[in-house]
Formats: structure tokens, sequence, C-alpha cells
């Protein structure tokens, strides 16, 4: 009895099982992040991405400051959005910076929680150097 028709069969049947597999994966992975991108916290925004234990990711440069919030525009179109932040928000650069160093047209970089208005309470603001601002594959 001749065992290539029945290799091929396996083969065959491997590939069909494990590229409905990889379908079945990915389209779960959509169905999942469909409505809840960045775990519900930033939808739709472009530069954002989620960081560890839910803290939120966002890049952008301010737009504008005062002495408990900025207002980041988002790169590619991604609109505006506000960030608070505190005393106790860690605020760095290539050596420690302050409030004082979130100016107008900074480029910055904030992790933080989302509020119900959609206003994000920054944990970090990581002061970038200008056209810092691209996110890895986007």
């Amino acid at each position: 009895m001749h065992k290539t028709p029945l290799i091929i069969l396996a083969v065959v049947v491997l590939l069909v099982v494990g590229g409905g597999a990889f379908y079945g994966g990915t389209y779960y992975d959509r169905s999942l992040n469909k409505n809840s991108s960045a775990n519900g916290n930033l939808q739709g925004l472009r530069g954002t991405r989620t960081g560890v234990n839910g803290g939120n990711f966002i890049s952008g440069s301010i737009i504008s400051a005062d002495s408990d919030s900025i207002t980041l525009q988002i790169p590619n179109n991604g609109g505006s959005k506000i960030v608070f932040y505190s005393a106790t928000t860690q605020i760095s650069k290539f050596v420690p910076g302050t409030s004082a160093d979130l100016a107008g047209g900074t480029n910055v970089s904030v992790t933080g929680t989302t509020n119900s208005d959609g206003s994000i309470t920054a944990q970090s603001i990581q002061i970038r150097p200008a056209g810092q601002n691209r996110i890895p594959g986007q």
C-alpha cells in the first residue's frame, strides 16, 4: 500500500485545521478589540496604547498647559486630549523635569488612567525630543 496519498491527506488536514485556528484567533481578537480599544479607555485615538496593569499610554504635542493639566494634540489627526497631573505625577526627561517644563509645543508621552469624561489623570509624563511621538507599529 502506498503511503504518499495518506501523507498528503494528513498535510492538507493539518493546513486546513491550522488555517482555521489562525483565522478563528484573529477573528476573536478583533471582536475583543472592536469596542474596547486600549481596554475601552482611549477608544479610536491613534497614538495610544495600554500599558502594564491597564495603564494607558498616549503621545502628542502640548497645545496648552496650566498648573494641573495639559492638552495634547494627538498625531495623525487623532484630535486632542486633556491630561491632568498633580504634585505626585512623575515628570521626566533625560534629566528630571518639573511642571514648568510642560509648555506649548513640547512633545510628551503620558501614562495614566482615563476618567469618565474622557480626560486622563497622569501617572507619569515623559518629555520627548521633537519628532519622537511616533509609537512603534503605527
